[in-house]
């Protein structure tokens, strides 16, 4: 809504709908993000890190384990050499986003059997990334905007409404991210710790009906992303309808 209130004020029409949904999508966008980082994120780290501590090492990157464990900004993971290339860390961070502590021991991927590791470390840990990047872009970018909605110029800063109207296809990026995260860092289970996704073949199914099925999904998939697009666009050009 933020993102389409800024295209419409950049567009100098539908003036004051556009302060509407400037007004309303910033709000709503900032107490959203700021809850989904806390309490509901900050919860969902402790749970990880209770019961998937192998997920949360890869996800951070972390290869050896110890105390005041860093929160890994930027790096890359090197798996043949077990290590995180070029991080830029926060020391305590992550041990204190875990469990509470600073000083608290993290567990990292050498503590735990290569056979329990996930199957794509180097993806998980961007996807995982890429998702709480965005998230924390939210809260950066709504709360400048909100600052500068009080004061009564946000439909006029230039700059403020090119962020916001680029940032459109940011949430479907952060949870496609974040959809990847989940299912990335309970590999190599299907029912984490009961069965293992090497076992969750079907004698009984052939490879070709499930590379069907897949092509078949992957192809409604993308008819209605497309389909989506759109329509989505189509409504943003119609502008608001008038009720006269």
């Amino acid at each position: 809504m933020a993102a389409v209130g800024a295209y419409y004020a950049l567009d100098h029409k539908h003036r004051d709908q556009a302060r509407l949904f400037l007004r309303v999508g910033v709000v709503a966008g900032l107490v959203s993000s700021v809850l989904v980082a806390f309490p509901t994120g900050d919860r969902q780290a402790k749970l990880v890190a209770e019961y998937q501590p192998i997920g949360l090492a890869a996800m951070e990157g972390r290869f050896e384990g110890g105390g005041a464990a860093a929160l890994n900004m930027i790096g890359q993971p090197n798996v043949p050499l077990r290590r995180l290339d070029n991080p830029i860390r926060i020391p305590g961070a992550l041990s204190f986003l875990a469990y509470g502590q600073f000083h608290s021991n993290v567990r990292g991927l050498d503590d735990f059997p290569v056979a329990t590791w996930p199957d794509n470390i180097e993806l998980l840990y961007y996807a995982f990334h890429v998702m709480a990047g965005l998230g924390t872009l939210f809260i950066l970018l709504l709360t400048m905007a909100a600052v500068v909605d009080v004061r009564g110029r946000l439909d006029r800063n230039r700059p403020l409404l090119w962020m916001l109207m680029l940032a459109f296809p940011f949430p479907y990026i952060a949870t496609t991210a974040g959809w990847m995260t989940t299912e990335l860092a309970r590999q190599p289970w299907l029912i984490y710790g009961v069965m293992r996704t090497a076992d969750g073949t079907s004698p009984s199914v052939a490879a070709g009906t499930v590379l069907f099925t897949l092509i078949g999904f992957s192809g409604l998939y993308l008819v209605l992303g497309l389909l989506f697009l759109f329509l989505i666009v189509r409504e943003i050009d119609r502008g608001p309808m008038s009720r006269g």
